[in-house]
């Protein structure tokens, strides 16, 4: 198996009044091609943080984040830019869908940004938005889909340009359990048809167990969960 994010020595505080809130603190973290894990700890561990910090979103005080192989940290902007828009997909709690754009249009646009013809990413998005079930809701806008609905579209969206990892933050809880439960499936079996790395933060232990593995935020470190 090929690592796909590794994470070294990550340290992340934050200047809070007088004094200084520590988030993260040497933190270790590797995930593998084809692999999902659970990111699991209460609110306010720095959750959050770290998977910002992975994606390219934020930067760290200290420490390195590998992305297939690269080291980020003495990237420039314009690079760290193109990793993120080509090698990482993000799916969060809303779905942040654009609502003049049916659910076809959402999934195409970024491939479009990444310089895909219209025709391609057309192609490429009514093959996701069918294999996660919306092959009939192609046309509809998110006002015109449920919850479910609109959060599959938003995890097509994230992998539509083939991204090495994928990171979640809270992507069903804002969901039914129900729907949660059909989401999350849909999420697993991108995971293994496409072979790319997730990292999904939730506090559903019920749908963290059925995970690759899992880990937890102790002290500003990255612990494994049995």
């Amino acid at each position: 198996m090929t690592v796909a994010l590794r994470l070294e020595g990550i340290e992340r505080s934050y200047v809070q009044g007088e004094g200084t809130l520590h988030i993260l603190r040497d933190a270790e973290f590797t995930v593998m091609e084809g692999q999902s894990v659970g990111l699991v700890a209460p609110s306010g561990t720095g959750k959050s943080t770290l998977l910002h910090i992975a994606g390219l979103l934020e930067h760290q005080d200290k420490g390195e984040v590998y992305i297939g192989g690269t080291a980020t940290a003495g990237l420039a902007d314009a690079a760290r830019t193109r990793i993120r828009r080509t090698d990482v997909g993000f799916v969060y709690q809303f779905h942040h869908l654009l609502p003049e754009f049916s659910a076809l249009e959402n999934v195409m646009l970024p491939q479009m940004i990444r310089g895909l013809s219209r025709r391609e990413a057309s192609a490429r998005a009514k093959e996701l938005l069918s294999y996660l079930g919306l092959g009939q809701r192609l046309e509809h806008r998110p006002g015109e889909l449920s919850g479910g609905e609109q959060q599959r579209v938003a995890i097509a969206r994230a992998v539509a340009n083939a991204p090495r990892v994928l990171l979640a933050d809270e992507p069903t809880g804002n969901l039914d359990p129900h729907t949660a439960d059909h989401v999350f499936h849909a999420l697993s079996q991108l995971v293994e048809a496409t072979g790319l790395a997730a990292v999904i933060a939730t506090h559903n232990l019920d749908l963290a167990q059925r995970m690759h593995r899992r880990v937890t935020l102790q002290e500003g470190k990255v612990v494994e969960l049995r």
